[in-house]
């Protein structure tokens, strides 16, 4: 008998039809003799109609408040799920983030978890029943409500897999899996059956919508075995394991392909060629609370720098409007912004054991006519930045010649 927790995303339990469907999977393995905990979102769509009231009553609404409303929503699906349960026989119980409770701190609406009371769950899993849980929230030191930002429901499932130390945590989405790049531009992506934990963050990271960020980092860090699978079709999913050092040599060279629209690349061209200089350039760019992504800086025959950097394109205005004044500060000759950029980042652990991975990739796109205008790398993952116009040529180009869909 194994301890398996499963995490049931918005579209999942998006009407009382789906909820009950949730009811019949959890069912299954409560047969076979597994102890199960759920955790469940909102309904699809409803935190965003909690937003909306929020948006019409206060311009700005506080931060507390909007924890407070938005928490809302999945208190009314862990309370439909365990009636579901109860009408087919399976004793079940719901709680509240602040009922388990997960401790936060006090950042509302991007709250990190703690500490997490796991005795009530356990005394429940002891008794019989199904224990059912609001995801995306806790309660901080002084009892208010919090809430861990968007997505945060895959990391309390997560959370919750670590504290109980269960024996998997199942994340069940619209998608069957982790395919080798989105299968909407590639019609020839494959399903993953294993992906390691850091080629895992490195997409996430880069731009694949599968899993939350922090829920990836988490389970690598507490070692627990998360399993991607689809609600709607039944199948194996994928497993996100540890990278077992006897395995690597087998890996392939690159496991996936992601990439992201939503950059948008901004340069400060002519500053003093100075120690300090990029400093003064990105500081305040941080300040503003502007997240920076990919940066490179070249020294032009003037002997002045440019300096270029990505950033979302919700903030590409914003960064350009901080970098006026330092670019007056600095003598700068000029800001420019551009944002039909697009990301791609080829993936894999095989990256470490293989040479000429990168020239593979240069090439592959310079044979499609493509420019690259900014390159990055890790120890797993090479990164590039294209004219957006070209994005989905570019992921196609790559996963056959990675041979991919092999």
């Amino acid at each position: 008998m194994s301890l398996i927790v499963q995490k049931f995303g918005g579209t999942s339990v998006g009407t009382t039809e789906k909820i009950k469907a949730v009811a019949e999977k959890v069912a299954g393995f409560r047969d076979q003799g597994h102890d199960m905990v759920v955790v469940v979102s909102a309904m699809s769509g409803e935190t965003n109609r909690l937003i909306s009231l929020a948006s019409d009553v206060q311009e700005k609404p506080d931060p507390r408040e909007m924890d407070v409303l938005v928490s809302t929503g999945e208190q009314v699906t862990i309370a439909l799920l365990c009636m579901a349960l109860k009408a087919k026989g399976y004793d079940a119980r719901s709680y509240t983030g602040g009922q388990v409770k997960i401790l936060t701190d006090s950042a509302h609406m991007k709250a990190r978890i703690q500490n997490i009371d796991v005795d009530n769950m356990r005394a429940d899993l002891d008794a019989g029943r199904v224990v059912v849980v609001a995801g995306f929230q806790g309660v901080d030191e002084a009892g208010n409500i919090t809430t861990l930002g968007r997505g945060g429901s895959d990391t309390t499932g997560v959370a919750l897999a670590a504290a109980l130390k269960a024996d998997e945590c199942q994340i069940y989405t619209d998608v069957d899996g982790v395919y080798t790049t989105d299968p909407r531009v590639v019609d020839s992506a494959r399903r993953l059956d294993k992906i390691t934990f850091e080629e895992m963050l490195e997409m996430a990271s880069q731009g694949s919508k599968v899993l939350q960020i922090r829920s990836v980092e988490f389970a690598g860090k507490y070692k627990v075995p998360l399993r991607v699978l689809s609600s709607f079709v039944d199948g194996p999913g994928t497993l996100i394991t540890l990278d077992e050092e006897n395995e690597t040599m087998e890996q392939p060279v690159v496991s996936g392909i992601a990439f992201n629209r939503d950059e948008a690349k901004i340069s400060i061209l002519g500053v003093p060629d100075a120690p300090g200089v990029a400093s003064k350039v990105l500081s305040p760019i941080g300040d503003a609370n502007i997240e920076i992504d990919v940066i490179v800086q070249n020294v032009a025959a003037d002997n002045t720098n440019a300096i270029t950097f990505t950033v979302h394109k919700n903030d590409l205005e914003k960064a350009k409007s901080v970098l006026a004044g330092v670019a007056e500060d600095l003598g700068a000759r000029e800001v420019v912004g551009d944002d039909k950029i697009a990301k791609i980042s080829i993936v894999g652990v095989g990256m470490r054991s293989h040479a000429g991975v990168a020239s593979k990739m240069f090439k592959t796109l310079a044979n499609e006519n493509i420019n690259i205008q900014m390159i990055t790398t890790s120890e797993i993952k090479i990164t590039v930045i294209i004219e957006e116009k070209y994005l989905e040529l570019a992921v196609r180009a790559l996963h056959s010649a990675f041979e991919l869909d092999k």
